[in-house]
């Protein structure tokens, strides 16, 4: 039930600042009791999307207070899709957060950790990979980088990166053309060779570069009618 008010709410079905249902309709649409109505509806409250009033009801919050960090957020709404302006965010959030993950990786990571990842960048190196494959390797290589960090705050936002990484390579991905392929996987295995060196600044520029290429090529790609799912 929250998941489904909360993509409702996300796609513009309950525009901002509008009101729910009264409980009672909102029991009968849902067949739920008043006790799990109330659950669903503090869920959504806790994640910023509503705020309910006495003598006034249950309101929309509008979006610059919804907590876009949430992972259920997020979800909603790659579900409904990625615009230029999106996309654009995450990666501005991405270019202040992993430049110095990738920092902190190379002061802080353990052996193990640093063996997984070269392991996740082997997987993205391999050849023939597909579309899916590599999004894949490139979404557990990078978040190899924010475990290996040793930041709460950093594994809290992981999300973010998550959901970040797979919008913009749905809007173009490497994986399509040999020669973007080969660039991607030189400049990740920059990240993987500073970390393993111990070698913050060269960790974060190598970072700020790959984050970069990935920001260029949402710029020029076409997103219209860019919808949610898994990459393509």
């Amino acid at each position: 039930m929250a998941a489904e008010i909360g993509r409702a709410i996300v796609s513009g079905a309950y525009p901002e600042r509008s009101l729910l249902q009264g409980d009672a309709e909102l029991m009968q649409r849902f067949g739920v009791s008043r006790t799990v109505l109330r659950e669903a509806l503090r869920t959504l409250a806790g994640k910023r999307l509503i705020e309910a009033r006495a003598r006034v009801g249950t309101r929309v919050l509008p979006r610059s207070e919804w907590n876009l960090f949430d992972r259920d957020v997020l979800a909603w709404q790659s579900r409904q899709g990625f615009d230029a302006e999106f996309i654009t965010h995450l990666s501005e959030m991405r270019l202040a957060l992993e430049p110095e993950a990738a920092a902190l990786a190379a002061m802080r990571r353990t052996n193990d950790e640093l063996e997984t990842i070269f392991h996740r960048f082997d997987r993205m190196a391999a050849p023939e990979i597909s579309r899916e494959e590599f999004a894949m390797a490139d979404l557990d290589f990078h978040l190899a980088i924010v475990v290996a960090a040793h930041n709460p705050f950093l594994r809290s936002a992981a999300a973010l990166v998550e959901v970040a990484l797979i919008g913009l390579l749905k809007v173009s991905s490497p994986a399509e053309d040999a020669g973007r392929l080969a660039s991607s996987v030189d400049d990740h295995r920059r990240i993987a060779d500073a970390i393993a060196a111990r070698d913050p600044e060269a960790a974060r520029e190598a970072m700020r570069v790959v984050i970069g290429v990935g920001m260029r090529a949402s710029r020029i790609s076409d997103i219209g009618g860019l919808t949610g799912g898994p990459p393509r």
